[in-house]
């Protein structure tokens, strides 16, 4: 298992991480990531289904403790939460790990109930699709409704057709401005559905879409040197990639370049890890229902290459630095606007500012977080939380641009002025 101060860089600047035909990584370098992912579980958090399905996608040891756990919290968690308060997206991604450990979803047995998960997931669909059908957006995000759509392909569970034809005129309309990482779930889903699509109206829908997210992904690597959206949304867009070699051929894509942007990073959140680990063992989300569960044991289980010493580990001083830091509020009750500045050691996180502005002033700069499953998340400012609801949420900006990492991960330099900004998603 491998230190959590040793970056994914180190690792791969060891073993290489070339694509090679088809486009797939190094198995050594599959293997490491693997054991990063394994070491990154907390048995005092909640267990993340995306975790799960990576590991079984990139062929994890469907034997190993981890995997076991992790595939029995992920059962009982649907049993206490799906029906109560997991969102729409959430389900799907428990339907998913559970398909991709070859389990029903139907019959998610644990805590000596039996609950009909897929069931659970077609009625928060439904709501989903209610709202976007009457205003335009959907009750939590189009992210959630192509998971969600994914999920009842792949369990073939019949209810996928409308809102793919629903994220179709999505992504075509000259309106729409979505993410990287929504569209390539979008892709998935899509690309499931056309195969199972009779109506020839709505498989030219399908497909023209399909061939948009696709090419329009393909342009931005080519101009961008290999990166598509950032480097977070890479994962999914390698995927999506995949899985959609039909709808932009004979297009051809540079899966070595797209490659070299990846192997590149130091990937420090798991759940980042867990997206772009299958594209580099040539795989997808629409694999999670075609595994061999049986056969899934060996890839992890080569041996570890020797490490370079790990530096950092003594407590050596660091220099100190000074970041600037505010609140503002201009939405909702009284607004507000605060600003202070920090002293802090060189390297420290966003969270490191922002607990040492509320430990300076508490009153004034508090908050409260949650874990989710892309690492912490902030909920409340202030005393002032987002809502779901009211699609409310706390940005974080550093000179005007979003931040893509989360406040655990991301590192400050001296000077630098950090916003959070209450807003509307």
């Amino acid at each position: 298992m491998l230190g959590v101060a040793l970056g994914i860089g180190v690792l791969l600047a060891l073993v290489g991480c070339t694509a090679t035909e088809p486009c797939v990584a190094p198995q050594d370098v599959v293997s490491q990531l693997l054991q990063r992912l394994e070491g990154s579980v907390n048995q005092d958090e909640a267990a993340n289904p995306s975790i799960l399905m990576a590991m079984n996608l990139a062929g994890g040891d469907s034997d190993g403790p981890t995997h076991k756990w992790l595939l029995q919290e992920i059962k009982e968690e649907a049993v206490r939460r799906a029906q109560k308060d997991m969102t729409s997206g959430q389900v799907a991604l428990h339907v998913l790990a559970l398909l991709s450990s070859c389990q029903d979803p139907q019959r998610v047995h644990a805590l000596e109930q039996t609950l009909d998960l897929i069931h659970v997931l077609q009625q928060k669909t439904d709501e989903e699709m209610a709202k976007l059908e009457a205003e335009g957006i959907p009750k939590t995000t189009l992210y959630n409704v192509g998971v969600d759509t994914l999920a009842l392909c792949l369990a073939e569970a019949g209810g996928a057709q409308g809102p793919s034809v629903a994220l179709a005129k999505q992504v075509l309309s000259p309106e729409s401005h979505i993410s990287v990482d929504t569209q390539a779930m979008v892709a998935l889903a899509l690309a499931c559905v056309y195969n199972y699509v009779e109506l020839q109206d709505v498989q030219d829908l399908l497909r023209e879409a399909l061939r948009t997210v696709s090419n329009s992904f393909l342009d931005e690597q080519e101009k961008r040197n290999g990166m598509i959206g950032n480097i977070y949304s890479m994962g999914l867009a390698l995927q999506a990639l995949e899985a959609t070699r039909k709808f932009y051929a004979p297009r051809k894509w540079d899966c070595a370049q797209a490659f070299s942007v990846v192997c590149t990073h130091d990937y420090q959140q798991p759940m980042a890890i867990a997206q772009v680990l299958p594209s580099l063992v040539g795989r997808s989300y629409l694999d999670v229902a075609g595994l061999d569960c049986a056969a899934t044991k060996n890839m992890s289980s080569g041996q570890q290459l020797p490490l370079s010493p790990t530096l950092g580990t003594h407590s050596i001083p660091r220099d100190l630095i000074q970041v600037h830091y505010s609140i503002t509020n201009t939405l909702q009750g009284k607004h507000f606007h605060y600003s202070t500045s920090v002293t802090v050691p060189s390297g420290s996180t966003l969270l490191q500012v922002m607990e040492m502005a509320a430990k300076e002033n508490p009153q004034t700069f508090s908050f409260q977080m949650e874990q989710a499953s892309w690492g912490l998340f902030v909920t409340s400012i202030h005393g002032l939380a987002g809502s779901m609801e009211d699609r409310t949420y706390w940005q974080f900006l550093s000179a005007g641009d979003a931040l893509d990492e989360g406040v655990g991960t991301y590192k400050p330099h001296d000077g630098e002025h950090i916003e959070a900004i209450f807003s509307i998603y």
